[in-house]
């Protein structure tokens, strides 16, 4: 999602005063107009935005349940995700392919996901087909069949994509024993998508009773933005949503999670791989974070881009990699900060140490002026090309409806932007980003070739790469 990396941020160290840039007037061309929407709740609790928008004939839905996999029963990691998927895959009185033949024959799309924090249905549609839109949304998300065969299919289908994943792409599977570890005990250590195990022992119960208790009208949100009538889509909403129930119980405030202090190393051993891939973290920052423009400037200068100070030092300077990168992860309570790359097995050692470096060196010299205001024109340039279409505006809305934001955090971040100096930079290095001393590092690598080399970053606990879990062996526990 185009608006989640932009609105995502980082950076800092001891900055020069000559970073700060020269700003006097802050101008209006660089934000981006919010259009006119309007919220509206039902007696039953569901929030629904409309944004009208007669540009172009598509109707877009973004449907939020707040919930998500934070929700999944202990040991049932992948509950809400397959849920999510069972959703539109037999709804109403439609069987899967009758579903997917009402969809794709209207020229329509809808699709469902699960998310740490809610559950997701997002599609568009054709103008003229807006209330069948609303009539296919409410089937799936009020009445879905949770089929027995579907169900057994796509549980078998993720598991077998996970031990593909094991022998053809381990990088994609880095966050996962990363967030296992960093965040063990919380609920952003649960892996959205589930691991071999919880899948294996997951039913079709499992599956139904959590989405049974889970869900309801007030903890939904809906926003609808295209081209269509105010009123009419009030009136259909109502019909298809109006006897939704709410929820069983309200929901459990998220509490966050503690920054990790000193370092712990999780080696997951692949055998004879000829590469080893890496992760670096520790606990961030939250969707609501006062200096988010200059976090944003800060990640983009330190790893959001291919000129970004560790795809420089380890890629074009030393030749260790082909990509290094860095990402802060903000939801409710602060998610992760991360930095992943891979290297050749035998440059493992050295590749970890100049990543740890280049965070030591951001932490104690911060970024200079050129790097700041790089970095800040990049993101002027392409935040407003995250909102072009009606999908992008209920994308945005209802991100921020979920996480209770101003409409100011879309509309003025452009100023807010140009408004930053270096000291905002140099306090988000400060606060933000982690010690290099105090980190979880994961590799997936070659155990018998690099586990010597690594210890000398600190304590190494080591799990196969075959193990069904992603939660690392209990000794790792500070």
């Amino acid at each position: 999602m185009v608006l989640a990396s932009i609105v995502a941020g980082s950076a800092a160290g001891a900055v020069p005063a000559a970073a700060a840039p020269a700003v006097t007037a802050v101008p209006n061309h660089v934000n981006v107009p919010v259009p006119a929407n309007e919220r509206v709740t039902l007696p039953n609790g569901l929030r629904l935005v409309l944004v009208p928008r007669h540009d172009i004939p598509l109707v877009a839905f973004n449907l939020l349940l707040r919930g998500g996999a934070m929700l999944d029963p202990p040991g049932r990691d992948g509950t809400a995700a397959l849920a999510a998927d069972l959703l539109t895959h037999g709804a109403g009185s439609r069987d899967a392919y009758a579903y997917a033949d009402a969809v794709e024959g209207s020229g329509g799309n809808i699709d469902a996901a699960a998310h740490a924090e809610f559950i997701q249905v997002q599609g568009q549609f054709l103008a003229h087909d807006s209330r069948l839109m609303l009539e296919l949304l409410g089937e799936a998300v009020l009445h879905p069949c949770f089929e027995a065969d579907e169900f057994e299919k796509l549980r078998e289908r993720r598991i077998e994509e996970l031990k593909a994943a094991k022998d053809s792409s381990p990088q994609a599977l880095l966050g996962s024993y990363g967030r296992a570890m960093l965040f063990a005990g919380h609920p952003y250590g649960r892996t959205v998508g589930g691991s071999e195990t919880s899948l294996a022992r997951l039913t079709r119960a499992d599956v139904t009773g959590f989405y049974a208790a889970q869900t309801g009208a007030d903890r939904a949100i809906l926003v609808i933005a295209g081209d269509f009538d105010p009123a009419q889509v009030r009136r259909d909403v109502t019909a298809v949503f109006g006897g939704w129930k709410r929820a069983a119980a309200p929901l459990a405030p998220l509490l966050p999670a503690a920054r990790v202090h000193g370092r712990r190393l999780l080696l997951v051993d692949s055998p004879g791989s000829a590469q080893t891939y890496f992760w670096i973290a520790n606990v961030g920052v939250p969707r609501h974070y006062d200096l988010r423009p200059a976090l944003n400037i800060a990640n983009l200068a330190f790893g959001g881009s291919f000129g970004s100070m560790l795809n420089r030092e380890l890629r074009l300077k030393a030749g260790l990699t082909y990509d290094a990168s860095s990402r802060f992860t903000r939801g409710a309570v602060a998610g992760e900060f991360a930095i992943s790359s891979f290297t050749q097995t035998d440059n493992t050692a050295r590749a970890l140490e100049l990543a740890l470096a280049t965070l030591g060196k951001l932490k104690h010299d911060g970024l200079d002026g050129a790097a700041t205001d790089s970095a800040r024109n990049y993101l002027l340039g392409q935040y407003p090309l995250a909102f072009e279409t009606p999908f992008d505006w209920a994308v945005a809305l209802g991100d921020l409806d979920f996480y209770d934001l101003p409409e100011s955090y879309v509309g003025h971040f452009g100023s807010d932007l140009v408004a930053t100096d270096a000291a905002s930079v140099h306090a988000v290095i400060d606060a933000a980003f982690p010690s290099p001393d105090d980190l979880d590092i994961v590799l997936i690598g070659d155990a018998a070739k690099i586990r010597e080399a690594i210890a000398k970053f600190g304590a190494v606990v080591t799990m196969p790469l075959s193990a069904p879990d992603f939660s690392p062996p209990a000794d790792t526990a500070r």
